[in-house]
């Protein structure tokens, strides 16, 4: 596959909150190449717990009960909080237990490729490496 390189973020990018008269919006990649996805996990799934080598990523929680594992830590997440994962950092997204899907806008900054995954497990016995 033919891509060109794009830099990783050592750390989590600055988000600016810009205010207007009507309210306010948050710029989480002003002028940024990034790619841009939103999942949706059924409440009892969850995705492998894996680590990307071409990618960083920023999560933001969209709805309450996402339970998210970045490194050894594991949290229960709730509408609007922000998770920075870093390149090579084990992570997983479940949903809660029970209950309604949970959903997740992801910010990847680097090179957004299946081919990148490696997967230290996962429920549906997919490969250790790619889709």
């Amino acid at each position: 596959m033919n891509y060109v390189v794009k830099p990783i973020p050592s750390g989590k990018p600055p988000v600016s909150q810009v205010e207007r008269p009507w309210g306010h919006f948050r710029q989480y990649a002003f002028n940024q190449e990034v790619t841009v996805s939103l999942m949706t996990v059924r409440a009892g799934q969850r995705l492998s717990l894996q680590a990307h080598t071409g990618r960083a990523e920023l999560w933001i929680v969209l709805d309450d009960g996402a339970i998210v594992q970045v490194g050894e830590s594991i949290a229960t997440h709730r509408a609007g909080d922000e998770v920075w994962i870093p390149a090579g950092v084990r992570h997983r997204l479940s949903g809660p237990p029970s209950g309604a899907p949970v959903r997740v806008l992801e910010v990847a900054f680097g090179n957004w490729q299946q081919d990148d995954i490696v997967r230290y497990a996962d429920d549906f016995q997919r490969p250790e490496r790619g889709e």
